[in-house]
């Protein structure tokens, strides 16, 4: 969407929630353009998205993982 400065001002938490949710919105000024855009976007167009090696090491620890299985049972039984 096109937002002219002044209405943009006005309606700033619209128009970064419409950025974050529906996605670039164009801000004008005496035939001069800006755009807001989310983090995501933003961090998508400058190619720092998260690569495969980051998002291993991301990965918790065994350390920090209860890995002690429950042993009570699913279903009653009988012997």
């Amino acid at each position: 969407m096109v937002w002219q400065l002044a209405e943009a001002k006005n309606k700033l938490s619209e128009v970064f929630t419409k950025s974050i949710e529906v996605g670039p919105q164009f801000i004008t000024r005496r035939n001069q353009e800006a755009v807001l855009i989310s983090k995501a976007e933003y961090l998508k167009l400058i190619g720092e998205e998260p690569n495969f090696i980051q998002h291993l090491l991301s990965i918790p620890k065994v350390e920090d993982i209860d890995l002690r299985r429950d042993k009570t049972p699913l279903r009653d039984y009988e012997w």
